[in-house]
């Protein structure tokens, strides 16, 4: 019966992830550089200056949290296992082109953030407690006036957040340190629920004053000890990224344990993986951002959208480069498994596999932090303030379950939900997008 029903699950899941997904979450990204006259691209570097630089000009005004602590807490939800586990993912499926795919994803998925940004703050309200409020459920209700499209979104991201941002990613912890330290799952689970308890339980504020010192320095290690092994292997590179734009559009030959793949597989599997790595157009991201002490939309958007240019384009590239410079991509092996032999076969003495356990371990906890920030709204807009503290008790409660559950299913509806996001999500974004355009234009003119 367990089985069936998973499968059942499974069907439904492959069925909203299929391809006319994924064309329209990269065709909404288009569709917007579009009408911003590729503003990621020319406003990329301005964009990184007000994110690392120029971090406390509005700490005055409305808002709960800086500029800089709404990017590392949608960072923190967002750099998770999929950094390391769905890039090896994508290339042992669909090649090394895949990468390649992934940029292309990322690279107009930062229209989609920049955009899902812009939305958030203009349409954000002030609860009970004092706090911002914003996301999906509060443009879609108030700017196109659709409530119960709204409504929708909030439950969807509400079940998702006890899956993909939560139990899911207490248990890939747990298999962590039990690989690693032998410590048991039940364990793990205790302390983790602790620490996420610690920091969860003291709502916002609490979150970004732990998620801006642990998400750079978990990306930093994580990047130096990637960029040491590329730099060791530096001869190889040329030919890695040859390879990869040349297989992103020529169907992989079989090689080794590789099977080969058309050029149909490389595509999915780069834009689905970079889709689910980032999150653009799933419409979680603008809700942190929607809590930034900001007057103005355009320069909150303008750092939200660095949040997709450093999980895709900067963290998922070197996990996917030491991979394919391992030359381990044609085993049998996958998932975060390839990747860990890849760091250890570059970094001997257990350095390399550590740099993977503790990117595993800190990428998935800060993923539970960001999580739980975006479900405490989802349920506050539902059932409005008095049902936030229960939500984060039950939250705390759940990360320990997780440690020890097969997830198998609840990965899978996890999934759907995620998907279902971005259906209310991409109609605000398109229905929208003349808003957007406008509070844009209205920014860059006053500047000039």
């Amino acid at each position: 019966m367990e089985a069936q029903f998973l499968n059942i699950l499974t069907d439904i899941r492959n069925f909203i992830w299929g391809t006319p997904l994924l064309v329209l979450l990269v065709g909404t990204g288009i569709f917007l550089t579009i009408r911003l006259k590729g503003l990621q691209i020319r406003g990329l570097v301005y964009s990184l200056y007000l994110a690392f630089i120029q971090r406390k000009e509005d700490d005055e005004e409305a808002g709960d949290i800086s500029h800089f602590q709404a990017l590392m807490t949608a960072l923190a939800a967002t750099v998770g296992t999929g950094n390391i586990a769905g890039v090896a993912t994508a290339i042992v499926a669909g090649g090394p082109g895949a990468l390649f795919w992934m940029w292309v994803t990322g690279l107009f998925g930062m229209a989609t953030k920049y955009a899902e940004a812009v939305l958030a703050i203009k349409y954000r309200e002030k609860d009970e407690f004092g706090t911002m409020s914003g996301g999906p459920m509060y443009y879609i209700s108030k700017g196109l006036g659709m409530k119960w499209l709204g409504s929708l979104f909030a439950v969807f991201a509400a079940i998702a957040a006890f899956g993909i941002g939560n139990m899911v990613q207490s248990n890939s912890v747990a298999e962590a340190v039990k690989t690693s330290l032998n410590i048991p799952h039940y364990i793990t689970g205790i302390v983790l629920a602790l620490f996420t308890a610690m920091v969860v339980l003291g709502g916002i504020k609490s979150i970004a004053r732990v998620t801006q010192v642990l998400v750079p320095i978990m990306i930093v290690i994580y990047f130096i000890g990637a960029l040491i092994i590329l730099m060791l292997k530096i001869s190889v590179i040329p030919g890695i990224f040859a390879q990869i734009f040349k297989s992103a559009f020529t169907p992989t030959a079989a090689l080794g344990g590789f099977l080969g793949t058309t050029l149909r597989e490389t595509m999915r599997e780069g834009v689905a993986r970079g889709v689910f790595s980032n999150e653009s157009g799933l419409g979680s991201a603008p809700i942190a951002a929607a809590a930034a002490k900001t007057p103005n939309p355009v320069k909150q958007a303008l750092v939200s959208m660095t949040q997709t240019f450093i999980d895709t384009l900067v963290v998922c590239t070197m996990t996917g480069l030491v991979i394919l410079s391992s030359g381990l991509w044609t085993m049998d092996k996958t998932g975060a498994e390839l990747t860990t032999l890849s760091f250890r076969e570059s970094l001997p003495g257990g350095i390399g596999e550590f740099v993977v356990t503790f990117g595993l371990i800190f990428f998935a906890y800060s993923t539970i932090l960001g999580w739980c920030y975006y479900g405490e709204k989802s349920i506050e807009y539902l059932f409005k303030e008095r049902a936030v503290k229960i939500y984060r008790i039950v939250f705390v409660i759940f990360v320990a379950v997780g440690t020890m559950l097969k997830l198998e299913t609840v990965w899978t509806l996890a999934d759907i939900m995620n998907g279902l996001m971005a259906f209310p999500n991409l109609v605000g974004l398109i229905g929208l997008s003349s808003i957007i355009v406008a509070e844009t234009n209205k920014h860059f003119y006053k500047t000039k």
